[in-house]
């Protein structure tokens, strides 16, 4: 633990330091980046590039807002609470690595595993014990529908509301606002006896028709907000040219629409993955000519498995924890590949509307 607050503390000197510096390098008339490279260098950064000549002239107190006490004590204290976010946020990620390569089944007290301790069994037995690759396919199959079949419905939708006029659109906004004020847990009654009717308990692909009629109402004025800012100007130009009404939509509204588009697919396809509530009560069933557990599990989710593992009478974190390793490496790849497009449909739908 001492190590641990030392290494804190020193990271947190040197990156105040480097911080300094690069103000310093930049009122100088140096390049900013490079400043901050020479002051994580410790002491001898600071001294560098306070006796650096000045490439401009430089007035009376400008290096004071720079080195200034007030200055550096809202640089440490920025950086302290970063260096704090960042610890909470990388120390189960940290843990989560390391109980998924560890050797044991319970909870295990270490941050990273011993040389003793370190294996790759648990990896292993997640395929060769369960239905993982079940799993992940059902997951799979439907976060792929569900991502297909949102997107069409919502976009569809929301591009009627936002362009065209005809009677009740008031009317039909304002319902579908006051829907998303019920959660969708207050159905699940309703979905089960649907679903139990038509045959369709124990079938993950349908789960589909949950996923993308409970996300309509919230995306549709997501994405009528956006629509309604791209200028009807742009359409009536289109028009005066012999452009289709489809011709307008796919080849002038989509190609605008591609920031928002993209953070309502990355939801979409975000749902399934996260969801264990409406899985567990709809695939959790025993059907009727099934005999065994092992044809009921066939039929879960990635979150009903693996909470399975650490539900049961002999718990198996280290297995649950990778196989949770395996489901967010593709995930949080998922999401740095399309981390422009999300920062842009997240500002749009904040601002737009």
């Amino acid at each position: 633990m001492t190590i641990f607050f030392i290494g804190f503390f020193a990271f947190l000197f040197i990156f105040t330091q480097s911080s300094v510096c690069a103000g310093i390098y930049d009122k100088k008339g140096y390049i900013k980046t490079k400043g901050a490279f020479i002051g994580l260098i410790p002491v001898f950064g600071v001294f560098y590039a306070l006796h650096l000549p000045s490439k401009k002239q430089i007035f009376k107190g400008t290096l004071k807002s720079v080195i200034g006490f007030k200055e550096i004590l809202m640089k440490l204290l920025t950086f302290f609470e970063l260096s704090v976010a960042l610890v909470a946020v990388l120390f189960p990620i940290i843990y989560l690595i390391g109980s998924s390569f560890t050797n044991i089944d319970s909870f295990s007290t270490l941050l990273w595993p011993s040389k003793e301790l370190f294996t790759l069994t648990n990896y292993q037995k997640l395929f060769s014990d369960t239905n993982f690759p079940i799993w992940y396919k059902n997951t799979l199959i439907i976060a792929v529908l569900n991502t297909i079949l949102g997107v069409i419905f919502i976009t569809g939708a929301g591009y009627v509301f936002a362009r065209f006029k005809f009677k009740g659109k008031k009317a039909g906004l304002m319902t579908i606002l006051v829907l998303q004020v019920f959660p969708s847990f207050m159905g699940l009654i309703a979905m089960f006896t649907l679903f139990q009717v038509f045959g369709l308990l124990g079938k993950p692909t349908w789960l589909t028709i949950l996923y993308v009629g409970g996300s309509i109402p919230g995306n549709i004025w997501l994405i009528k907000g956006y629509l309604s800012q791209i200028p009807k100007d742009l359409d009536e130009s289109a028009m005066l040219d012999g452009a289709s009404k489809a011709q307008i939509f796919f080849k002038i509204i989509l190609p605008l629409s591609v920031p928002i588009l993209s953070f309502v697919a990355v939801g979409q396809f975000m749902a399934p993955w996260m969801d264990y509530m409406l899985p567990k009560y709809l695939l959790d069933v025993q059907l009727a000519g099934q005999t065994g557990t092992d044809l009921v599990s066939k039929q879960w989710t990635l979150a009903v498995g693996l909470f399975s593992l650490i539900s049961d009478n002999t718990p198996e974190f280290t297995k649950f924890a990778a196989g949770a390793l395996i489901v967010a490496v593709p995930i949080t790849i998922l999401y740095m590949v399309f981390q422009r497009y999300l920062i842009e449909g997240i500002m749009a739908g904040a601002t737009k509307g």
